[in-house]
């Protein structure tokens, strides 16, 4: 197992694009994209990881948002990033996945400052997969309060807090999902779409 990481170190090295390494199963390749970031650390080689599902085709269950939330920034990254390495398990490379302008369409960037009308942006939420909830505590959710609207973007490990006065974005702020209290101040933010499936 050194000996496999060792060649796909090198090979990441002296390769001049993305090398797609397909591990066995979906623990292989959680293993496999750990030692991959250690033993690159320090390069400017990326590696990025390409969860599973982990639903079978005849379940009733959706796959896990957080899990959503991980293919959808990977795949979203894949298209900036020029060289590095991309784990998939096997079973993954059978998934269909969204065309690259779903992806495009469906994404938004955020900045304090910007006019933004919040029954626009609600509906484009909407459009792109989010729900409407009385307090957003996971991946693609969202919640208008007045002037106030909270969202769970896709690609993100925590929920933001969108302030308006009147049309502009006067203020974005992460928050704890669990006290619901406002956090850290940032200057903007990029949201996903909550899916992969187009609507």
């Amino acid at each position: 197992h050194d000996v496999r990481v060792a060649v796909e170190r090198v090979a990441a090295a002296q390769h001049q694009g993305m090398l797609l390494v397909a591990a066995q199963d979906v623990q292989s390749a959680a293993r496999l994209e750990a030692e991959l970031h250690f033993f690159l650390a320090g390069s400017d080689l990326q590696v990025l990881g390409f969860p599973d599902w982990e639903t079978l085709p005849y379940d009733i269950f959706s796959p896990l948002p957080e899990l959503i939330s991980q293919r959808l920034l990977t795949l979203h990254r894949l298209a900036e990033v020029r060289r590095g390495v991309l784990v998939v398990p096997v079973p993954t490379l059978l998934q269909r996945l969204p065309p690259r302008d779903y992806l495009e369409a469906h994404t938004l960037a955020i900045e304090v400052g910007d006019t933004l009308d919040s029954d626009r942006f609600r509906r484009r939420l909407e459009r792109a997969g989010y729900r409407c909830v009385s307090q957003v505590v996971a991946h693609g959710e969202f919640a208008v309060r007045g002037s106030v609207i909270d969202f769970f973007p896709m690609g993100h490990n925590e929920p933001f807090r969108l302030d308006l006065f009147d049309d502009e974005g006067e203020s974005i702020r992460t928050f704890d999902p669990d006290s619901q209290r406002s956090q850290t101040k940032v200057p903007r933010i990029r949201t996903l779409p909550a899916r992969e499936v187009c609507a």
